[in-house]
């Protein structure tokens, strides 16, 4: 397969865009613009791609096996794993009748001998299978769930693995269940983190339920799951669910609210969660532009670094200092739709991707007029709902004179994909994998590198046949 130039594809995008579709993209723009970039991205390193096809459905998970390899999975119900160096398909693995809810990869102790990897894949056929990725073998399945399961968490040190679905349930690598929480609710467990003391934190609904686990001991040999603490601080269904650093985890709801929680005491340490309260000043006009769809401002995904949580919003990205514990930069449009995935890169970078089917690359910038421009202190105030008096903001520019200001500047937009990209993958040294709701998976590369590296190979051809020699 020979790769596609980037421009090939925004082409062949343009042209399979509908009339309707187009309408409704000038619509938005016309009551949010959206940040744009030209075709010269002099900074946007992704100028090759592949495009891989194996799938057929939604492709909405991606996992990095090791160095070189990652595995996809969607709607279909199958697990592709691939070579991320070469786009090659290395192995399918048959095994679910629905499709996945969850995958994770399970590595082998470093005590063992065998170090062969394992994929563990959860599916709406109410079953957990065992893979091992080395060979595409089925290992074993577990088909006594009652419910779907929803997420999957490893516990590497314990050596066992959690499946959250309507219960939580405790496992070991021979797939022994070792105990199980009752029915905690028909919502159902969405996402599952490690915290100390053999704890993890459940998201249920609006709720966090923090779990204990008992490990064997010289008096019992049983294993036992308990309930520890219900934290009800959220006022709608939780999104998502992430540790931050070894003192905190985040959480994101339905409705903007972002919680950011002590990781010892679970107590809360900051939070922004002002984007749906009235306000006094708000006009009849402003109250209609408010009733907008939860959709707009739920907060799908978190991703972060030593100084900044960086949170997708409805279709906006905003970062969070965690020093100052206030919003110091953000685009609130930064894509047509709901950005539903977004990772941290080198050198102050920022990947998302949204549900209109692309794929932008951002840069945090310290911004250089502090007076002329300054930062909002919440999600509230950044969205522009209610007026800002010039009293009430002189505090805020005085606080805003120690801090360091910053924005997200657009510097590349990858358009491949004709729908929803679910997620994506950053490979230092092959790139970046998309997968998306068109079935595919593309393959993007640093066009440089990738031109480096075939006058590499074509010198060393020329070597081995001496033709090198005949040349000089």
């Amino acid at each position: 397969m020979l790769p596609m130039h980037l421009s090939e594809i925004n082409l062949k995008t343009d042209r399979t865009n509908s009339a309707t579709k187009r309408r409704e993209e000038a619509t938005l723009k016309k009551k949010s613009p959206l940040q744009t970039i030209g075709e010269e991205q002099t900074q946007n390193p992704y100028t090759e791609l592949l495009v891989l096809k194996a799938h057929h459905d939604i492709v909405r998970f991606l996992v990095q096996l090791d160095e070189y390899r990652f595995a996809s999975a969607g709607d279909d119900g199958i697990v592709v794993v691939w070579n991320a160096q070469t786009g090659e398909k290395l192995l399918e693995l048959n095994g679910h009748t629905q499709k996945i809810t969850a995958i994770i990869t399970f590595p082998s102790l470093e005590v063992c001998e065998e170090k062969n990897q394992l994929i563990l894949t959860a599916s709406a056929d109410r079953t957990v299978i065992v893979w091992d990725c080395d060979t595409g073998r089925q290992v074993q399945k577990v088909s006594c769930f009652q419910s779907t399961v929803k997420c999957l968490i490893v516990l590497q040190r314990l050596d066992i693995w959690l499946s959250g679905g309507n219960d939580l349930c405790v496992w070991n690598r021979k797939l022994d269940l070792l105990c199980k929480t009752s029915h905690l609710s028909d919502t159902g467990i969405s996402a599952l983190i490690e915290i100390p003391k053999n704890c993890v934190v459940a998201a249920v609904g609006k709720e966090l339920i923090i779990f204990r686990l008992v490990t064997p001991t010289g008096e019992s040999l049983e294993w036992d799951i308990l309930e520890i603490k219900r934290l009800l601080d959220h006022q709608d269904n939780i999104l998502s669910l992430v540790n931050i650093n070894d003192l905190s985890f985040v959480t994101g709801s339905h409705v903007g609210e972002m919680i950011i929680w002590n990781i010892l005491d679970w107590t809360v340490q900051a939070r922004e969660c002002n984007f749906w309260d009235p306000s006094a000043q708000l006009d009849t006009q402003q109250e209609i532009k408010l009733c907008q769809k939860p959709n707009d401002i739920s907060i799908h995904h978190f991703t972060w670094d030593e100084e900044n949580v960086f949170a997708a919003v409805g279709r906006g990205l905003y970062v969070y200092n965690l020093q100052m514990k206030r919003v110091i930069a953000c685009q609130k449009t930064a894509h047509d739709s709901s950005v539903l995935h977004i990772a941290k890169l080198p050198n102050r970078q920022l990947i998302s991707c949204s549900e209109d089917g692309s794929v932008r690359i951002w840069e945090l910038r310290e911004k250089q007029q502090l007076a002329a421009e300054p930062v909002p202190t919440g999600f509230f105030n950044m969205w522009g709902f209610g007026r800002v008096n010039k009293q009430a903001s002189q505090p805020v520019k005085k606080q805003q004179e120690n801090a360091t200001p910053c924005s997200l500047e657009l510097i590349g937009d990858l358009i491949g994909h004709s729908s929803s990209v679910e997620m994506f993958l950053y490979f230092e040294d092959h790139g970046l994998v998309t997968c998306s709701a068109d079935h595919l998976i593309i393959l993007w590369k640093n066009g440089e590198r990738e031109s480096g590296l075939r006058s590499l190979k074509l010198f060393q051809k020329l070597e081995e046949n001496g033709d090198l020699h005949l040349a000089v």
